[in-house]
């Protein structure tokens, strides 16, 4: 459609304020906000909080900053068991539109994943750095470059007296990458808007799909015995070897992921196939001992299509048992001494949203005018998105600053992270024109 007089001048002051929204993101990223396990003392996360509420209340947003209380949202989908928020502040902060219009939330999480092998980062991962156009530091891409977008977004739609008709919120959370608590904190507070965007690292492109994970643990029995001396038959009170028994079980596992592969019905537009791998092993007792058990952790991801009418994982959970205890089967031992399933509680579910939904065609149809071109698309991991459509009814897609490279190599969770500033300053542009055109522009 073309960009409006207003919708110009807006792209042009964010374009001006290029080194300015560089600066904010090297701000944020130099807050160690390292995501955490349960126990773990805060970090740098209320500072980080307390620097965009200050930024934000300068452009007249009220703001809400507070820590959730652990009581009140124990139990809550995606919050682990005894997970409190002390020093781990989440931020609601609104700018109130004119009146008439659909309010709108910008999300993103400010945790990042650890910096580890620090060794091996270029310069410090804390203390961002720009070369060649490209914004390096932990968090830089995943996901600190999509707040600071986010944020100059709101600020320069503010700073301009562009007038909204329906409220814009910005809202930054914790324990996004460690399990979903944040988002879930930010709608037990009242988080409440007509869509959502989260500023994932996307490319420009809209996500509207992700796929959901569970994890367990798949337990190989065995039976304890001297490993240096012979061993009668397993019936007659032999030791039996719980490693050596869980070959059976990554065939099985083999087994059902090339299942998957070629079963009707599992192919989705914008998500892989579903998958399952191991990604840990442990076993053994003593150097000398038949090892008494074999525990496998296994990843599942699935497709939306496969939750059950909740909308997680309990079908395919159930799915993954029946086949490992049925292909494991065809060994005596483990037919008598079938394997066992320990499932985490911190599964995270899938999501979709239609394609027709206004946020996602006035997204496409915003990142095009700026000359940022995108397409649908989806993450084959999880995100906040989820929690935002299915736990708070807000229909919500993910578009953000470029998160892969010309290789198409993510650009997350790695050594030498970076964001290119101009993606940052194109986002930021696709992100104020989206906020016109879904909120509605009441005037200047």
């Amino acid at each position: 459609m073309g960009l409006t007089p207003d919708e110009r001048r807006l792209c042009k002051e964010i374009e001006g304020r290029r080194d300015e929204l560089a600066a904010l993101a090297s701000d944020l990223i130099a807050f160690d906000t390292t995501a955490r396990k349960v126990g773990d003392p805060p970090r740098d996360e209320a500072a980080l909080q307390e620097h965009l509420a200050g930024r934000l209340r300068r452009v007249g947003a009220e703001v809400d900053l507070w820590e959730p209380d652990a009581a009140a949202i124990r139990g809550r989908p995606l919050v682990p068991d005894g997970l409190d928020f002390a020093g781990r502040p989440q931020l609601i902060a609104r700018l109130r539109g004119a009146g008439g219009g659909q309010a709108l939330v910008f999300n993103g999480h400010i945790d990042v994943v650890s910096a580890e092998p620090r060794g091996r980062w270029s310069t410090d991962p804390f203390r961002a750095a720009v070369r060649e156009g490209r914004l390096y530091g932990r968090g830089a891409c995943d996901m600190k470059g999509g707040i600071a977008a986010m944020v100059l977004a709101a600020e320069a739609l503010a700073d301009l007296g562009i007038s909204l008709a329906g409220d814009l919120v910005v809202a930054t959370n914790t324990d996004e990458e460690s399990s979903g608590a944040g988002g879930s904190a930010l709608l037990e507070r009242g988080l409440k808007a007509d869509a959502g965007v989260v500023t994932e690292p996307t490319g420009f492109d809209v996500w509207v799909a992700c796929r959901g994970s569970e994890y367990g643990v798949v337990r190989v029995p065995g039976r304890p015995g001297h490993a240096e001396v012979r061993q009668p038959d397993w019936r007659r009170g032999g030791a039996v070897n719980a490693i050596e028994k869980s070959a059976g079980v990554l065939e099985a596992i083999r087994s059902l992921r090339a299942e998957w592969a070629e079963r009707d019905g599992l192919d989705h537009p914008h998500l892989s196939r579903p998958d399952l791998l191991p990604t840990m092993a442990a076993a053994g007792e003593w150097p000398v001992t038949y090892p008494a058990e074999c525990d496998l952790t296994i990843a599942v991801m699935y497709l939306p299509g496969q939750a059950d009418q909740r909308g997680w994982g309990s079908e395919v959970r159930s799915e993954v048992e029946a086949w490992i205890t049925r292909e494991t089967a065809v060994d005596d031992w483990l037919e008598a001494n079938p394997p066992s399933f320990d499932w985490w509680s911190n599964a995270v579910m899938p999501f979709e949203i239609a394609v027709e939904e206004p946020i996602v065609q006035i997204t496409l149809e915003a990142t095009r005018d700026v000359l940022r071109p995108g397409r649908l698309s989806g993450l084959d991991s999880w995100y906040d998105g989820a929690t935002l459509t299915q736990l708070g009814g807000i229909p919500s897609i993910g578009y953000g600053p470029p998160g892969f490279d010309s290789q198409g190599v993510s650009l997350a969770h790695v050594v030498d992270e970076y964001v290119p500033v101009d993606g940052l300053v194109g986002c930021a542009q696709g992100l104020a024109v989206t906020a016109m055109r879904f909120c509605g522009a009441s005037g200047s």
